[in-house]
């Protein structure tokens, strides 16, 4: 089976990958610098599921997304936006969106999150 991961140190994994926060903040900050979007994909097309590390400077101008997904929030604080419901986020927390929802941080310094996509795409036509 072919490596789908991102090319990183995999400490000596044959058949996974360790990422450390640090390392997805680096390659997202790298984006970033280099004038791509502020993340980095570390995993993709494993059965419908994509990893990524997103490092966001203010304000988070992403848009709904075509599948669900799960935030991990590993740094920074500030408000989440989901639709209509505005929640308080900070380290350690654990943020559900379902596809097409729209949603974003606000008022944070220093973000940092895993993201999750997972499942189905949704059409276009839905998002």
């Amino acid at each position: 089976m072919a490596n789908q991961f991102k090319t990183l140190e995999t400490k000596g994994l044959k058949h996974g990958l360790r990422v450390s926060s640090e390392q997805g903040l680096q390659l997202a900050q790298e984006n970033l610098a280099a004038g791509n979007r502020p993340f980095e994909i570390l995993l993709r097309g494993h059965d419908n599921l994509e990893v990524e590390y997103y490092a966001p400077p203010p304000p988070d101008t992403q848009k709904p997304h075509d599948r669900d997904e799960l935030y991990f929030v590993e740094r920074g604080s500030g408000w989440f936006i989901m639709g209509d419901e505005r929640v308080r986020f900070a380290p350690g927390d654990l943020l559900f969106v379902p596809a097409g929802l729209v949603h974003r941080f606000e008022d944070y310094a220093e973000l940092g999150v895993w993201v999750v996509f997972y499942g189905p795409r949704t059409p276009k036509s839905s998002v």
